[in-house]
């Protein structure tokens, strides 16, 4: 209703302005006088008849012109007395006309063409009328200049009453050629148009059109704005924007407490973040889309992801399964802290991990080296793996990620984050999730690909994965080399069984990693990487025994850890306190006074 009601008024609008218009044009000749032949305008001081043009007083001409209109050919205009010019056009701001003439059509073995026509046309109003001879019927143009030539200058011409320029808005100048053709002629003033040889012939833009045009403009400006509102409006209840309103202000009646800091964003906060989704803000290109770097209008730097098209069966469950990743509080999970869902494909705001991805680090030729401690590696893997284990066994409802991807902010702490793939498990472990098969080639788990269900067991293949990226440093895909080494997963595998496995490790793994240690990560990881999902183990148990490997490199606690933050669900995590399946268990009472000379005691 609206929308018709402002298309109406804009053609009211619209209407008003070209009445305005054709109200504010200036007549061109003398009243009671035709203003045109044919398809030519005439503008005083030429005319048309008696009393319409203006009279040469000192040199007994005129700018009397015809209209031959009679016969079924169109009308001819043409200078009074002299039917051999044929006007087209008459212009009052250069004072030139231009005319037809017929003109010779051939001139026979004639030196420089003498016996052609070569005398020179004088300008309109002089004391001559020329002709030409022609030897054929062709026509062609000739721009004339014309002037007022009652008086040789402007200042003489201001002096006698039958000045011509009479438009108190118009202003004279010299029209001197020669010393023969003198005159002056007339031009309506900076911001005027019309006919400055008559009087009021010179007009200004109307206020009035002024305003109608500028409401004209703004009922444009209008009319685009409340479309963009309602394309908005659209891709927000389209994308489920009113059921997630509606389950944050259920959640934070249930829990007495706000959605975790979870908001939704407008388009143009995120545009003014990103600087409109600059190029130079890009942080990196996925399957899934594209992230971007933004920073918010309280300064904090958030990474903006713009998702690819999603499908339309995928976002009944978009609003759902994202509050529900808002609510995840682990120091290891990316944290999402809102959305935008006024655009096509909805758009997620997670925090800013500086050190970027764990691809990057092991690949990018600034972080991992053939010297980087195995302890850091562990650690990495085994945050990852405690990020994962608790989605599994202690989210509620649990998440299965799809396509496991880690981050690592400034102190390299690992952050599990990319959640394009990532689906909620089922309540009844009978159910399965059938879905479209996605993810990064070389991670995604075989079985996943057969059967295109997603599973806790996909994840641990693709953890997998990304520990032997993380212990050998090499690409999970490499296409350079013979087929049997093009999977990193297929070297693994017969590396094992072939008894080289230690071969692949890199550089500080080997050294820094027993052979009975090496035998039993080699192990954790054969199993990881299985091809059947049932003979891999959970992440629960991955973490744990990853976490085993650290103590039992540095019994004395975590290895470049830190205390736990407050408020963190890491307590769920295994379901008890860390517990190490060998043959010792760490005792905090038996740390003594850990400054000088002190001691560190451990019970077998």
């Amino acid at each position: 209703m609206a929308t018709m009601a402002s298309t109406i008024l804009l053609l009211i609008v619209l209407h008003l302005l070209s009445v305005a218009a054709a109200q504010r044009k200036p007549s061109v000749a003398l009243p009671g006088c035709p203003d045109r032949c044919g398809n030519t305008t005439v503008p005083y001081p030429f005319g048309i008849g008696p009393e319409c043009y203006r009279e040469i007083i000192l040199a007994s001409q005129s700018f009397e012109l015809e209209c031959n209109d009679t016969g079924p050919s169109p009308p001819r205009l043409t200078i009074s007395r002299s039917n051999d010019y044929n006007l087209s056009k008459i212009s009052l701001a250069t004072n030139e006309v231009t005319i037809y003439i017929n003109a010779p059509s051939r001139c026979f073995s004639l030196e420089r063409g003498l016996d052609c026509h070569t005398n020179a046309i004088g300008p309109l109003g002089s004391n001559q009328v020329y002709s030409l001879s022609n030897n054929g019927d062709i026509d062609v143009p000739m721009v004339l200049y014309w002037a007022i030539r009652d008086v040789d200058d402007c200042n003489t011409a201001r002096n006698m009453t039958e000045y011509a320029c009479r438009s108190m808005h118009s202003y004279c100048f010299n029209a001197t050629k020669d010393a023969t053709n003198t005159g002056y002629g007339c031009n309506c003033s900076t911001g005027y148009d019309g006919n400055p040889y008559l009087n009021d012939g010179c007009r200004g833009v109307s206020v009035g059109v002024i305003l109608l045009g500028s409401m004209c403009c703004c009922l444009c400006l209008a009319r685009q704005k409340s479309k963009l509102i309602r394309t908005k409006q659209k891709f927000f209840e389209h994308n489920g924007g009113v059921i997630l309103q509606q389950q944050m202000q259920s959640y934070s009646g249930t829990t007495g407490g706000p959605t975790g800091g979870f908001k939704i964003f407008s388009t143009e906060e995120l545009k003014k973040a990103t600087n409109n989704f600059a190029a130079d803000q890009i942080l990196g290109r996925g399957g899934h889309g594209i992230v971007y770097r933004g920073v918010l209008a309280d300064d904090s730097v958030v990474a903006i992801k713009k998702s690819k098209m999603m499908e339309e069966a995928e976002t009944k469950e978009f609003t759902r399964e994202m509050l529900i990743l808002s609510q995840i509080n682990h120091r290891n999970v990316v944290k999402l802290l809102g959305c935008c869902l006024e655009v096509e494909v909805p758009m997620l705001v997670y925090e800013y991990v500086s050190n970027g991805t764990l691809y990057q680090y092991i690949h990018g030729g600034k972080g991992l080296s053939a010297d980087t401690a195995l302890d850091t590696r562990l650690r990495i893997g085994a945050e990852s793996a405690e990020a994962l284990a608790y989605m599994h066994s202690s989210a509620s409802p649990p998440i299965l990620h799809g396509d496991v991807k880690t981050a690592l902010d400034g102190s390299l702490t690992a952050k599990v984050t990319d959640f394009g793939a990532s689906k909620l498990a089922p309540s009844d472990e009978a159910e399965v999730i059938a879905t479209l098969v996605q993810g990064t080639c070389g991670y995604l788990d075989p079985e996943y690909l057969m059967t295109c269900q997603l599973t806790d067991k996909s994840d641990v293949y693709s953890f997998g994965v990304v520990m032997l990226e993380l212990l050998t440093r090499k690409k999970v895909l490499c296409f350079d080399g013979p087929e049997e080494n093009r999977s990193l997963v297929s070297c693994f595998v017969a590396a094992v069984k072939a008894g080289r496995h230690d071969d692949l490790m890199d550089g500080n793994v080997r050294k820094e990693m027993g052979p009975e240690a090496l035998e039993e990560v080699t192990h954790l990881l054969m199993r990881c990487v299985s091809m059947s999902g049932d003979e891999r183990p959970g992440m629960k148990e991955v973490a744990e025994r990853l976490e085993t490997r650290r103590y039992q490199r540095h019994p004395w606690g975590h290895a470049g850890g830190g205390d736990l933050e407050e408020g963190e669900d890491e307590k769920s995590l295994l379901g008890r306190k860390q517990q190490c399946d060998v043959d010792y268990k760490f005792r905090p009472h038996d740390v003594l006074d850990l400054e000088g000379d002190s001691t560190y005691t451990y019970s077998l």
